[in-house]
Order: structure tokens, then sequence, then C-alpha cells
């Protein structure tokens, strides 16, 4: 039997799937249907107008929702999709589970990745113009037990254009990073939780610092941000072309500016110290909590402390902050008890603050 919930999940389906203008989303790199791989009915199911459109649509939504992920998630009896706004998954609608394994051969084939192997995870990339507008998809496929799990991260074109000043940092921070961004040589590290805007950070950062008279050389794991006049390196695992040996070549291209993705390793970190303190200016993103942590992280890794301490010169911690919407936000009222816990004082001004609330447009 079929339930009310299902019967709203399908009509809301085909409702996206007949309002579908190829005129609006384009794929614009991706693979095409090799006719010798893998099950021929699949490769043309997920060829078929109402698949191409219902996976065009699916991006076109989250995309018009601001996601910054989009996850497809197969259980026992349903196939679901999540978007990720503001970093904070919201559930839109279950599929039909009879569509799980054309739609995901269809995300397969515009990745370049193998529409047969569903037993190992794959990832992949493909690009889309949403209404003019060019959006990169990072994808990861992973085997789980009913099917295979598809999370794709949108990595929006106009964020390479992002200048230090558009990033929302308070005064005093960024007068701290432009003056240190400006040093000959040392290490600056960005550190945070996955997520938290340390690429999109690095990137700003290049794009104050990128004029012709420099030589920026990048380092990534892999390239997120296509950025005009750097030279930008893809690692790659499986020839053993890791940071480490991208980092030592690249040495040798005498860089003025160093991006390293991510430190991982001692290696890593042990090449990346050596070239900050040898006239280079070096950036790079470790996964810690705080700045102060950065430091034990290092020393953890391997890196002696009289070279962490000669060589980096500064480090930011960072996390988003949801904004509430100027145009539904209204008035709340705070607790006399939890401004006392926040450290604000009403009594002895006799003000009260005015705090807000987004009601939701």
């Amino acid at each position: 039997t079929v339930t009310d919930e299902e019967t709203q999940d399908r009509t809301y389906i085909k409702g996206l799937i007949d309002q579908a203008s190829q005129e609006r989303v384009e794929v614009l790199v991706g693979g095409e249907v090799d006719e010798e791989v893998g099950p021929e009915n699949l490769a043309a199911q997920a060829d078929q107008a109402p698949i191409v459109k219902l996976v065009d649509h699916i991006l076109l939504d989250g995309y018009l929702k601001r996601a910054s992920d989009v996850h497809l998630e197969p259980y026992e009896k349903r196939f679901r999709l999540r978007y990720r706004i503001d970093g904070i998954l919201y559930e839109e609608f279950n599929i039909p589970l009879h569509l799980m394994q054309a739609l995901i051969a269809r995300l397969k084939i515009i990745s370049n990745l193998n529409i047969t192997e569903k037993r190992l995870p794959q990832d992949g990339r493909f690009k889309m113009s949403m209404e003019k507008k060019e959006i990169d998809y990072r994808v990861s496929i992973l085997p789980i037990s009913f099917g295979e799990k598809v999370v794709m991260r949108a990595l929006d074109s106009s964020t390479i254009a992002l200048k230090l000043s558009d990033l929302g940092f308070s005064l005093q921070a960024m007068e701290t990073m432009e003056r240190m961004i400006r040093r000959p040589y040392g290490m600056i590290l960005v550190t945070g939780p996955t997520g938290s805007g340390k690429s999109t950070t690095l990137s700003a950062v290049i794009n104050d610092l990128n004029t012709p008279e420099r030589n920026i050389m990048t380092i990534e794991d892999p390239v997120e941000y296509q950025i005009p006049g750097i030279t930008q390196i893809p690692v790659n695992p499986t020839i053993n072309f890791t940071f480490a040996e991208g980092l030592r070549s690249l040495l040798r291209q005498s860089p003025d500016i160093i991006m390293v993705g991510e430190i991982r390793d001692f290696e890593t970190a042990d090449i990346a110290v050596k070239a900050a303190l040898t006239g280079q200016l070096v950036l790079s993103t470790l996964h810690t909590n705080d700045a102060a942590s950065a430091i034990n992280r290092l020393v953890d890794m391997g890196v002696e402390p009289f070279l962490v301490s000669s060589s980096v010169i500064m480090i930011l911690a960072q996390r988003l902050v949801r904004k509430i919407c100027r145009f539904c936000r209204a008035e709340v009222e705070i607790p006399t008890a939890v401004l006392a816990n926040l450290g604000i004082e009403t009594a002895s001004s006799g003000k009260r603050p005015v705090f807000y609330a987004g009601k939701g447009c």
C-alpha cells in the first residue's frame, strides 16, 4: 500500500520533472554514456529524459536554496534527499526506490565514474551551469547496507573573486591578517572543523596577493577553486604523488607564495616549515578546534618546537556564523538569567539590549 506521504513525494517529484527546463541547467563537464561499460539497461535508464531532468532539478533546487551539500541516502524502504543549508541538514523528500539505481548511474556518468563498480568508494567531480552561473560539484559515492550513498559538495566559482574584506571578519582580525599576509616569509595556518570555510579564506588571501610580480603555487586534494594566474597542482595518492612529494617538487619552481591544502603528516609539515624559514610565505590548514592546538598538533607530528616558533607567524581559528534574515527577523525576549550568564548586565544601565530571531520568509 502507498501512504499519503509517499503519494506526496511522488507528486512532488513528478512536478519537478514536469517543470524541468533544460535552459536553466546544463552539464558542462562530464562523461558520455559508454555503451561497453555496465549493464546496457542501466546506462539506458540513466540517460532517459526523466532521470536526467530529475538529477538536474535536484541540483537546481539545492542551488536555489543555497545548499552547500546534497545528500542522497538509500535505506531499506526509502531513498532520502537532504540538503545542507547554513551547516544544518534539512530533509527534502523521498525518491521512489525503483529510481535509485538509474539516478546514481546518471551521477556516475557525468562524474566520469565506473557505473558497474558498487563495492568500492568512488570520488569524482562535474560542472553544471545553473542559470548562467558555473557550479563545480565534488562527488563522493560510498557503498552502504542498502545501496550507495552519494554526497555532492557544491563549489561556487563566483567565490573565486572573493577578497578578505568580503568574508565578514572583525576589524581587528582584518588588520592583523592584512599585516601578516604581507610578510615576505613565514607560515600562516587556518584551523577549524570541516566545512568552516578554511579553503575559502585561503582563496581570498591568494586573491589579495595575486599580482604578476609573484609566483603563487598551490598543492591541493583536490583543487577546489580554479584561480586565474595561479599554478595549482592536484595530489594523486594512487601514483604516490602526495602532498610531501608535490611540495618537494614545487620548491624547485621558484615560488614566492605556497598554499598547501592540508598538513596531514610529519613529512609535509617538515617541508612546509623549512620552506617558511627559507624565504617563502606558506599558507595551509589544520584540523584543530582552536588556534593554540595547532602548535601542539605540529609538535605531535614530530616538528621540533624551535622550528615551529621560528616559522609560524599567524594561526587563525575560524567558524561560520549563521546570519538572521533582515527581512523576516522579529524581536525576542531573552531571560535575565541567560544575559547574566553571558556577562551582559542590564540592572546598572537600565537599558535592555534588543535581540532578534528569524521567523522564516
